[in-house]
């Protein structure tokens, strides 16, 4: 293929994954903000709270690797396509669940959901398949793709209201009916991806990688972490990624029933996470600018500073709304930073025969990171309140900040 056609090929890959984005953002806001409140409902005890963040980041944990290797053996169209399936899957279940009044049926949803989870993470990367090691535009279009998802993502909580009402409407349970925009979203979500994605940016970038004499790619557990052995940097990226999403993970997944036991209604808590994941998407392309700039690491350690700001408005400002509305914001800010510089780093860091397979790796080990993030935070907030929580959240931080030293002083070294 010319270069003009694998522009030509890049850019529309790019515009048919920003439009699945946007569908597939209004999902995000119902799985976490009303997910908790009907796990603190059903469960009857707000401990489990959190529940909601951890069975779906589980869920996108479990379905990643098995996603990747779909991708890896009939392209990103259907992989994308099964895991936005499995998505509608899980609203409709969770929506059984509270009409049979049965706990553990949401968390098998809550589970099944977290594969749309997957499917917006494994898009990014689907962005920059075409891009080579040398391209100067992968974070713009890695970052382009991740903004897509601002558009549902945010006014998806604002339509807690509207569901609601829609599903008195219907007569589903209460805090059921936001779910029915989930599934609506996730099937438009799926045509797009399906009808979309022809020809398949991943079957021709191994195409014309298999045509340069290049290696079969790689799709084994064992081979991906020898590959992270190989290459430190790209071990630092799955570090970030994944450390980043657990403090992401285990602040946000409290901040809806903390509002919620504060005495505001749904349509507050609505309003504060849709700046959070204004946060986390609206401003990605500024990140994706700033990592082919000034370089990943530094933009990824930006968002480390961010999130030390983010958490200490929220945690010294706990009683405060607004207070914990800013600090919201800017954790979705610090994520947005990390996670986009450094997916562009990993991109750029591995062979063509090695990316599909390491994503895949790094897609899980960032959900189960937000697993345990989650499902630790209902303990620590009964414990020591939700500005422990945020005092808490400093570790994962400062880890990363650590992480990223000894990768360069590895790196002069070598």
């Amino acid at each position: 293929m010319s270069s003009t056609g694998m522009d030509f090929l890049q850019r529309r890959t790019v515009r048919v994954l920003t439009t699945g984005q946007v569908f597939s953002g209004f999902a995000l806001g119902s799985t976490l903000s009303i997910g908790s409140l009907l796990a603190a409902s059903l469960s009857g005890s707000p401990a489990w709270a959190g529940a909601a963040a951890t069975f779906s980041t589980l869920g996108a944990a479990t379905s990643a690797i098995p996603l990747a290797r779909l991708a890896n053996a009939r392209g990103r169209r259907v992989s994308l396509a099964t895991g936005a399936g499995f998505a509608i899957l899980g609203a409709g279940l969770v929506i059984t669940a509270a009409a049979v009044h049965f706990f553990p049926l949401l968390l098998i949803a809550l589970f099944s959901l977290g594969a749309g989870s997957a499917v917006g993470l494994q898009a990014r990367f689907a962005a920059v398949d075409l891009s080579s090691s040398s391209s100067r535009s992968t974070g713009r279009d890695l970052s382009t793709v991740v903004w897509a998802t601002t558009v549902g993502a945010v006014i998806g909580p604002n339509l807690f209201g509207p569901g609601q009402a829609i599903g008195h409407l219907l007569g589903l349970p209460d805090m059921t009916g936001p779910f029915l925009i989930t599934i609506a979203a996730q099937l438009s979500a799926t045509s797009v991806f399906w009808f979309g994605l022809r020809p398949d940016p991943l079957i021709v970038a191994k195409q014309i990688n298999a045509s340069a004499g290049g290696l079969k790619p790689k799709v084994s557990l064992s081979s991906a972490f020898a590959t992270l052995r190989k290459y430190p940097t790209a071990a630092f990226a799955v570090g970030a990624i994944a450390l980043s999403h657990m403090v992401m993970v285990a602040v946000m997944s409290m901040t809806p029933m903390h509002m919620h036991e504060m005495g505001y209604d749904l349509v507050v808590v609505g309003f504060t996470i849709s700046l959070h994941i204004a946060g986390m998407y609206a401003f990605s392309p500024i990140f994706g600018w700033l990592s082919d700039r000034i370089g990943n690491v530094r933009t990824v350690l930006l968002g480390q500073v961010i999130y030390l700001a983010a958490l200490c408005f929220a945690g010294f400002g706990q009683h405060d709304p607004t207070l914990v509305t800013i600090g919201l914001f800017l954790l979705g800010l610090g994520w947005s930073a990390a996670t986009v510089a450094a997916s562009a780093l990993l991109t750029k860091t591995l062979p063509v025969e090695e990316k599909t397979n390491v994503q895949g790796l790094s897609d899980s080990g960032m959900n189960l990171a937000g697993a345990i993030g989650g499902g630790v935070a209902g303990t620590i907030v009964t414990l020591a309140t939700f500005g422990g929580l945020n005092a808490s959240a400093f570790i994962p931080v400062v880890l990363i900040l650590v992480f990223a030293s000894v990768t360069r002083i590895r790196a002069k070294r070598a």
